[in-house]
C-alpha cells in the first residue's frame, strides 16, 4: 500500500511531468495555430480572448485542465490499494488514465482552439463516458468482463467514429451519455452494490451541476471576463476534476 505523503509527492510529480510533456508538444506542432483547421466552435470559443500568436490560445482554460490530470494521476497511482474493493485494480487504474487522458485532450484545445485539439478533447470526455455507462451496465446485468470490455469497445468505437465524421454533434451526445450512465447507475446498478457510499455520488452530480451552470454562463457570456484569469470555463474543469474525484470515491467505497 502506497504511503499517503509519498502518493501525493508522486501525484505532482506526475502532474508537472504531464505539463512538460503538453508545452513540448505545443511547441513542436505552434505557435501558428491558424494553419491548422479551427475548431467547431471557433470564432467564439468560450468567454477567454485567444491571445492571438502565443503558444497558449488561451491560458487560463488550458492550465485549469490539469486538475484532470491531478485526479486521474492520485487515483491511478493508488490503484495498488484497492484490493478490499469491488473496484479493482484493473478498473481503477484505467479510470484514473481515462482522467488524465481529459485533462491533456483539454489543454490541447484550449492552447490551439483547433479541430485536432478538439478531438482530443472530446475523445478523453467519451473514454470516461463510456466507461461510466458499462460499469453501471456491467453491476445491473452482472455481466462478465469479457462482455464489459466488449461493450465498452463497442461504445467507444461508435462514439470517437462519430466525433470524426460529425464533430458538431460532440455536446449534446456527450450530455446523453453521461444522462442514460447516471440514471442506470443511481436506479439499477447502485441498489445492487453493497456498502456503497451514495453521498459520494451525490456530491459529484453536485459538483457537475455547478460546473455546468458556470459553463452555461462563461458560454453565454454572462459572467466573462475575456483577458482575466478568472474564467468560467476554467472552474467548470476543476470542478469536474472533482466530480471525477466524488465518483471514484464512490465506486471504491463498494465491497466484494
Amino acid at each position: 500500500m502506497i504511503r499517503p505523503v509519498l502518493h501525493l509527492a508522486l501525484t505532482l510529480a506526475l502532474t508537472a511531468l504531464w505539463a512538460v510533456v503538453i508545452w513540448e508538444t505545443l511547441l513542436w506542432f505552434g505557435p501558428g495555430w491558424a494553419a491548422y483547421a479551427p475548431a467547431t466552435c471557433q470564432p467564439n470559443c468560450f468567454c477567454e480572448l485567444p491571445r492571438t500568436g502565443e503558444l497558449l490560445l488561451q491560458p487560463a482554460n488550458s492550465w485549469s485542465s490539469l486538475g484532470f490530470v491531478a485526479v486521474g494521476g492520485w487515483i491511478a497511482l493508488g490503484a495498488a490499494n484497492h484490493y478490499r474493493s469491488a473496484f479493482g485494480i484493473l478498473p481503477t487504474l484505467w479510470y484514473g488514465l481515462t482522467a488524465v487522458a481529459i485533462g491533456v485532450g483539454s489543454a490541447l484545445l484550449h492552447a490551439t482552439l483547433t479541430l485536432w485539439g478538439q478531438f482530443a478533447d472530446v475523445a478523453g470526455m467519451y473514454l470516461l463516458g463510456a466507461f461510466t455507462l458499462t460499469w453501471a451496465v456491467t453491476r445491473w446485468r452482472n455481466l462478465t468482463a469479457t462482455a464489459a470490455i466488449a461493450l465498452y469497445l463497442t461504445l467507444v468505437t461508435a462514439l470517437i467514429a462519430l466525433l470524426w465524421v460529425a464533430p458538431e454533434t460532440r455536446r449534446w451526445l456527450f450530455a446523453v451519455l453521461l444522462v442514460v450512465a447516471i440514471a442506470i447507475e443511481w436506479t439499477l446498478a447502485r441498489p445492487r452494490r453493497p456498502g456503497i457510499a451514495q453521498h459520494w455520488l451525490l456530491l459529484g452530480l453536485a459538483a457537475n451541476a455547478l460546473a455546468f451552470a458556470l459553463w452555461l454562463l462563461d458560454q453565454s457570456r454572462t459572467l466573462c471576463n475575456p483577458t482575466g484569469w478568472a474564467q468560467g470555463h476554467a472552474a467548470w474543469h476543476l470542478l469536474g476534476a472533482v466530480a471525477v474525484l466524488c465518483s471514484y470515491k464512490y465506486y471504491r467505497s463498494e465491497r466484494h
